[in-house]
């Protein structure tokens, strides 16, 4: 025998890879259901996410908007008391009358008015949340 031969271990056999069995159809069935369960998870997470992020961009809009309006009115009330206080050294009778003075009276109001508008859509916002129906994946018919 050779020196060579003796040194070197015989391969061993190597068994035949074996085809794993087709995945029965249940088997698919259930992977696809399972596929369909975590795609429909998905959207309805991203769904939820996206109309949260809108309401709060809205939200925060409005509440911006409700703020610059709320510093209108106080620049308004700052002007009309100005004006009244000018009048009243300058001798004037029926303040209240005065042109001027109804004018400013008039834009607050309508400041005012634009302010609880605001208002009753940052609530129209905030309660869309509780109609905006949130249904699992699972209950949907399709």
């Amino acid at each position: 025998m050779d020196e060579k031969n003796l040194n070197e271990p015989t391969p061993e056999p190597t068994p035949e890879p074996t085809q794993p069995p087709e995945p029965q159809e249940d088997q698919v069935e259930k992977l696809k259901e399972t596929t369909e369960k975590i795609w429909g998870s998905t959207k309805h997470a991203w769904n939820t996410a996206t109309f949260k992020a809108n309401q709060y961009k809205k939200l925060v809009q409005k509440k911006i908007d409700l703020s610059s309006l709320h510093k209108k009115i106080i620049a308004a009330h700052g002007d009309l008391g100005k004006m009244i206080d000018d009048l009243r050294e300058d001798g004037q009778k029926n303040i209240m009358n005065q042109a001027a003075v109804k004018e400013i009276l008039g834009r607050i109001d309508e400041l005012k008015a634009e302010a609880a508008a605001i208002e009753e859509e940052v609530e129209q916002i905030r309660t869309d949340e509780s109609s905006h129906e949130v249904v699992p994946p699972e209950e949907k018919t399709e």
